[in-house]
C-alpha cells in the first residue's frame, strides 16, 4: 500500500522570507521551481566557460539593444524563479532594480547543460514555455551543438531548431557562429 502525503508549495514570497529570516542564505545554490526549493548543479570549468563565452559574444553584439544578465533570477509567476545561465532582457532604466524581469521582459533564455541536461529538457523547457518565454537555447555540451526553441504553446515549443558548431545562429540581426560560443 502507498501512502500519498499531501505537498503545499511554497510562493516565491515565502521563498525570499525565507532568505529574509536566515533559512536561506547567498551560499545557497537554490532555485524555486513548482513551488520547491531545488538544489541547483555544482558548475564545473567547461560549463562556467561557455557561459562566459555566450555573455562575452552576445554583449559584443547586442550592445545597447537589451540587458544580458548571468546566472540571475526570473520571476516566471508566483510558484517559480528560475535562475537561467544567461538572459537576455528588454531594456529597461532601472535595470529590473524594483522586481525581477518576468516572461514579458525577456527575449531569449539560455541554459547551458552538461550534468543538467535531464532536467532542463524535461523540468525548464516545458516551465520556460508555459510562462511564454519566446525563445530559449539549450547549450547541449555533451553534443555540442544548440537547441533553439521558439513559439511557446501551452508547455511546448512549436519550432525547435538544432544547429552545430559550423552552423550560424540569428541573433538581433546579427550572425552568430556556434563554435564562437561553444569553444569547441
Amino acid at each position: 500500500m502507498s501512502v500519498h502525503l499531501a505537498r503545499r508549495p511554497i510562493t516565491v514570497e515565502e521563498y525570499y522570507r525565507m532568505a529574509e529570516v536566515g533559512i536561506l542564505t547567498e551560499n545557497d545554490k537554490v532555485e524555486l521551481i513548482h513551488g520547491e526549493i531545488i538544489e541547483m548543479s555544482p558548475v564545473g570549468s567547461k560549463h562556467a566557460a561557455v557561459v562566459d563565452r555566450i555573455n562575452n559574444v552576445l554583449k559584443s553584439l547586442i550592445k545597447d539593444r537589451a540587458i544580458i544578465r548571468v546566472q540571475s533570477p526570473v520571476l516566471l509567476n508566483d510558484l517559480n524563479q528560475p535562475e537561467p545561465d544567461v538572459t537576455i532582457l528588454k531594456p529597461s532604466d532601472n535595470y529590473y532594480s524594483e522586481s525581477h524581469p518576468g516572461p514579458d521582459d525577456i527575449f531569449i533564455l539560455v541554459e547551458v547543460a552538461d550534468s543538467s541536461l535531464p532536467y532542463d529538457r524535461q523540468i525548464k523547457l516545458p516551465l520556460y514555455a508555459s510562462a511564454g518565454v519566446p525563445e530559449f537555447w539549450l547549450v547541449n555540451l555533451e553534443k555540442q551543438e544548440i537547441e533553439i526553441h521558439r513559439s511557446p504553446s501551452k508547455n511546448v515549443y512549436k519550432k525547435i531548431e538544432i544547429f552545430q558548431p559550423d552552423d550560424d545562429i540569428s541573433c538581433f540581426d546579427h550572425k552568430v557562429n556556434v563554435r564562437s560560443l561553444l569553444g569547441a
